[in-house]
């Protein structure tokens, strides 16, 4: 079962760790930490993956530092873990083999700003929020916006995206080229500022999604975007979540240049009133944004709301002010955190899938069905325009019979999104929560050229080990 993984799997003291932390204590001094606070903080994720702490710590400030780093490290055989602010949801920052954390969050810069070009040069400590509180005074801004205040450089490793994705796209499609320390210490720069290339293989994309395993991101070129002239937003009720699905597969086939169409299910508004006092009726709702021009909105939103009307939507609720549209989806964001008002004092299991469009309707009503069956509480709520939904279960994890009726739970909602040609994970991530997942997604062909790859770039192993793989 998913949840056995333990601090008991680690495989012992790796011999070359006795070497190797001295030398970085003494390098870098207050920088390095291996109290058992530090340790456990850097094994922390929000998951119910069992903390699994490297053996030491250490913050680095510039890509030269990353690359001492990793070479004394692979020196020594000792596993390198990067450690982004640890809002991972899969175990990405766990340290299976031990090894040592590289904390990036002191790597913070915003290097250059190029408005007339639209990309920024960042390093991999920047958070979303940072960067655009950074950008706003030029009229610009980050697009991807997964929820959590992530750093980028964590965003770019697991190929995130959120609520922006269905017009703006995810990471790859936001980074236009990165350096990289690679397991030896070497450094790569992929590509350059030009907006496409086909100078070779694709190195940067190789990279973005690769979770630590091939590397450790240390500057990015990410692309911007000018803030609309309009931006509008609000919510529609609807009678079934269905109903709410089916409109948004017909809002995406129309081609309408949704921004947002997020889904929220009645479990979900009701925790979200109870959070952030929202105040709406407690049906399946989608929350809207639409961007472009006042006429390009306004019409965009009539076409909605008609669309929405056809599948038994009631009327849309414009939050007109930017206050309200803030307080609307900063209620969205806070989802996780508005679950704990249905079960105070349960643990919340984050967990995703996504589906081509045209089954999104026919996944999340089975998954619904499949919830009621197995009488757990987790709501539901989804980038829904791109296909991709998320449940939050909540687990007293006392109770051993719930706890393996989740798993089970989780095991058939990524194997039904696998058998309707869609992921087990749209955002999250494999690490070493869905690696048991990903040959019967991608075949062993397919994971065993992912394998090659590893070796090929890694063949020590030392770079973020125990992720994404199954066992062999």
């Amino acid at each position: 079962m998913t949840v056995q993984l333990s601090a008991d799997t680690r495989t012992g003291t790796n011999p070359g760790v006795a070497v190797a932390l001295p030398i970085l204590r003494q390098r870098f001094g207050e920088r390095f930490g291996d109290s058992e606070a530090i340790r456990r903080q850097h094994g922390h994720q929000m998951t119910w993956l069992v903390n699994q702490p490297p053996d030491a710590v250490v913050f680095a400030e510039t890509t030269e530092e990353v690359a001492e780093i990793v070479r004394i490290c692979a020196e020594h055989e000792v596993p390198v873990i990067p450690f982004g602010v640890g809002s991972s949801l899969e175990g990405h920052v766990n340290a299976p083999f031990g090894g040592v954390s590289v904390d990036l969050s002191r790597m913070n810069r915003v290097l250059a700003v190029h408005a007339e070009d639209l990309d920024a040069v960042v390093e991999p400590g920047v958070t979303r929020k940072q960067l655009n509180d950074y950008l706003r005074d030029q009229g610009l801004f980050f697009p991807i916006d997964p929820g959590a205040d992530a750093s980028l450089g964590g965003m770019a490793a697991t190929r995130a995206s959120g609520t922006n994705a269905v017009r703006y796209g995810t990471m790859r499609d936001n980074v236009l080229s990165l350096t990289a320390v690679l397991p030896d210490g070497s450094i790569v720069k992929t590509g350059a500022r030009a907006k496409k290339s086909a100078a070779g293989y694709d190195l940067t994309r190789l990279i973005i999604g690769s979770e630590g395993t091939l590397g450790i991101i240390t500057e990015m070129v990410v692309r911007l975007h000018g803030i609309p002239e309009t931006i509008a937003g609000g919510v529609v009720p609807f009678e079934t979540i269905e109903g709410a699905c089916n409109a948004t597969i017909l809002t995406i086939q129309h081609g309408i240049p949704v921004a947002r169409i997020e889904l929220v299910d009645s479990l979900m508004v009701k925790a979200t009133n109870a959070h952030a006092h929202l105040g709406l009726p407690e049906k399946p709702h989608l929350f809207v944004e639409l961007h472009g021009s006042p006429d390009g909105v306004k019409e965009q939103a009539e076409t909605f709301g008609e669309i929405a009307k056809e599948f038994g939507g009631g009327d849309f609720v414009w939050a007109v002010k930017p206050e309200d549209r803030t307080k609307l989806w900063q209620a969205r964001h806070e989802a996780y955190w508005a679950s704990f008002t249905l079960r105070p004092g349960a643990k919340a299991i984050a967990t995703d899938a996504c589906v081509p469009i045209s089954r999104l309707a026919e996944c999340v009503t089975d998954t619904v069905k499949d919830v009621e069956e197995t009488g757990l509480l987790a709501p539901i709520v989804g980038h829904v325009g791109d296909g991709n939904f998320h449940l939050t279960i909540l687990v007293d994890m006392e109770d051993h019979d719930e706890v393996a009726r989740c798993d089970a739970l989780i095991s058939r909602l990524n194997l039904r999104a696998i058998a309707m040609e869609g992921t087990c994970t749209g955002e999250h991530g494999v690490a070493q929560g869905k690696a048991k997942y990903l040959e019967k997604e991608l075949g062993h062909v397919g994971v065993d050229m992912m394998r090659a790859i590893k070796n090929a770039i890694d063949p020590k192993g030392i770079m973020n080990p125990g992720k994404i793989f199954p066992p062999a």
